[in-house]
């Protein structure tokens, strides 16, 4: 595959935030050179360093040696320079508002809780698991019974959501419980988005996820 002049992605195989910017730039049909960081935690390149010196994290997503850092920004970026191609943003101010409103709700419950439950155990992940169900009850509230957040198109909300399904088997396993049988709507919602082909061929392996979980685990000195 040929690749979009001068667009290069800084980003990390199983970074949930950076799958967002992979399946974006996949639904604008946008060709880029794909940079994985090999070790984000004790050795970051100097590349990254460079292109996001505030957070020095990934994804990174670079336009003729510009960078754009923070990942919703990123896709938003997308949108408007693709912006001949399908949208991912309503066109509708309200609607528009309201994407970014639960995209930023995403941002700051889901990974946060996440990683508490495979952090902690006893009561505290009891704890955790509760938060991280009842989150997502309220995500699955807002999904209702349209085939996609924004109604028939999958678009904004539904990427910024998407890539923390690989992840669902890894949580479920670690807490002891079923997304299934606690956010049904959700579990159908994530299967419908996985048909499409940008979300199918980004979304890491489930069990592979589930083994860098454990590594994480163990690298942090924590009993499983």
């Amino acid at each position: 595959m040929g690749e979009e002049k001068g667009v290069v992605l800084l980003d990390f195989w199983v970074s949930p935030f950076g799958q967002r910017v992979r399946i974006a730039l996949a639904e604008k049909g946008v060709d880029y050179e794909y940079k994985e960081e090999q070790d984000l935690v004790n050795t970051k390149s100097e590349l990254l360093l460079k292109s996001n010196p505030v957070y020095k994290k990934v994804p990174v997503l670079l336009h003729d040696g510009k960078p754009i850092c923070e990942s919703l920004i990123i896709v938003q970026y997308i949108d408007e320079v693709w912006s001949d191609k399908t949208p991912l943003l309503p066109a509708e101010p309200l609607a528009r508002a309201n994407a970014r409103f639960w995209a930023d709700f995403i941002d700051k419950k889901v990974y946060e809780c996440g990683t508490r439950l495979w952090k902690l155990k006893g009561e505290e992940q009891e704890a955790a698991k509760e938060e991280f169900v009842e989150i997502f009850k309220l995500l699955q509230g807002e999904l209702g019974d349209r085939k996609f957040f924004g109604g028939e198109t999958f678009g904004f909300l539904d990427l910024a959501l998407v890539p923390f399904v690989a992840w669902f088997y890894a949580y479920e396993t670690v807490a002891k419980f079923s997304m299934d049988e606690e956010c049904p709507k959700i579990v159908a919602w994530a299967k419908r988005c996985i048909e499409r082909e940008s979300v199918s061929k980004t979304l890491s392996d489930p069990n592979k996820v589930y083994d860098f979980v454990l590594v994480l685990k163990k690298k942090f000195g924590l009993e499983y």
